[in-house]
């Protein structure tokens, strides 16, 4: 099994922009279930969580592709099917725990959760594409 690095790249890359176009959109609302009062606000660009969010989705980017790869062709089916049965198993799950035992509310685990969603799908999508 050979993994397409470029098509890793572009699904990383690719779930990097909505994901920052996903917290600007429910930015209010993701701090508001933060918790966060204005004085917690960054008051400019979080460079070093946008690097390390961008380097864990090449991460996640590549272990999908090899997930794909194991069940043979990889398509666009095999993307979406593989990147939802992992984010049921492993990213909804832990969300929701880690966000109970913390006492969040149950906002931002719909609001992160749907995040990483949107994330692993759209990589599924890419990397099915590219083969």
């Amino acid at each position: 099994m050979t993994i397409n690095f470029v098509a890793v790249f572009v699904a990383a890359l690719a779930s990097w922009m909505v994901g920052a176009a996903w917290y600007t959109a429910l930015g209010k609302v993701w701090t508001a279930a933060l918790g966060w009062k204005d004085e917690y606000k960054p008051k400019s660009m979080p460079i070093a969580p946008m690097i390390i969010c961008f380097i864990a989705e090449l991460v996640m980017a590549a272990m999908l592709a090899g997930l794909m790869g194991h069940f043979g062709t990889i398509s666009v089916k095999v993307g979406v099917i593989s990147a939802i049965t992992s984010w049921v198993a492993f990213i909804a799950t832990t969300t929701v725990v880690n966000n109970a035992f913390q006492r969040r509310s149950f906002t931002l685990s719909l609001i992160d959760g749907g995040h990483w969603l949107i994330v692993l799908v759209l990589q599924g999508i890419v990397i099915g594409l590219f083969g």
